[in-house]
């Protein structure tokens, strides 16, 4: 690509801030007021996200999310459920006028992917491409039983899970790249008919998703990671990073959208389009 990017490393928030700030990278990248930007991040505590249009009443128990103290968000980007824990998370958000961001869908997903697969090689994890030859009709309420096109694999298990939107010309990439998962309480969260259901399938993930601790049976750090995932888009895309940091000014215009939208069960339990209170939706 060689291109300069900004690298903004936001540490730990909650999920309403996490959502909010992706949005607003994306809304700022708009307008010119900041360059593309690389962003990794974590969660302050567990928390379930659901993909865009994705239907909580039919595959959410949300009486096992309250159990179990988590927190609930809707994304802006597609694709099912996500149990965010012990993870790395990154955002990449960057102009489509950019001669090097294709107009599909899929192959935008296979640029941005080199810098994962250089994170992980990094890492020492030989991982390859997700390609599915077919498309899938049944579909999964979790995200990381089926991997999606040019998401990574190792021993056939899936090892991260990326989304991607387009608005006001802009990509927006998040995904998900667990140290470690919390398989117990990944089903407790979901929908089945009954318990046999649910432990049959919690027994059946561990030959769908594996994590980078089961990948190499040893402990990573966030901070190790991260600087493995930073080297691996700098070399894997040929980026230049810039570090930047946010202005009080733009924590407040992120706090507000927090509040005004991604709080809101409006948004996060019956995905109806809530205007905050910056105007910016």
């Amino acid at each position: 690509m060689n291109d300069t990017w900004g690298l903004l490393s936001s540490g730990f928030n909650d999920a309403a801030v996490n959502m909010a700030m992706d949005e607003a990278l994306l809304n700022w990248h708009s307008e010119g007021q900041i360059p593309p930007v690389l962003r990794f991040y974590g969660w302050s505590k567990p928390t379930l996200s659901v993909g865009h249009f994705q239907r909580v009443e039919r595959a959410i128990d949300m009486e096992g999310v309250r159990r179990h103290g988590c927190e609930f968000v809707r994304r802006q980007t597609g694709g099912s459920a996500v149990l965010h824990d012990d993870e790395l998370t990154y955002s990449v958000v960057v102009s489509e006028k950019k001669d090097y961001i294709p107009t599909s869908i899929r192959e935008a997903y296979f640029e941005l992917s080199k810098g994962i697969m250089a994170g992980f090689r990094n890492l020492g994890i030989n991982a390859e491409y997700s390609i599915p030859k077919e498309r899938f009709r049944d579909r999964t309420a979790v995200c990381f039983e089926r991997p999606s096109d040019y998401e990574m694999l190792v021993e056939g298990k899936k090892i991260s899970g990326h989304a991607q939107t387009r608005k006001k010309g802009v990509l927006l990439q998040h995904g998900s790249i667990p140290l470690t998962m919390n398989k117990q309480l990944l089903f407790d969260l979901f929908q089945f008919p009954d318990e046999e259901t649910r432990a049959a399938k919690r027994e059946a993930f561990s030959a769908k998703a594996i994590t980078i601790h089961e990948a190499l049976g040893k402990n990573v750090t966030y901070e190790d990671a991260e600087e493995a995932f930073r080297k691996g888009f700098e070399t894997g895309l040929g980026l230049t990073f810039v570090p930047i940091e946010l202005s009080d000014e733009q924590w407040e215009e992120v706090h507000e959208l927090a509040d005004a939208k991604y709080r809101s069960d409006d948004w996060n339990l019956h995905f109806r389009k809530k205007v905050p209170a910056n105007g910016k939706e």
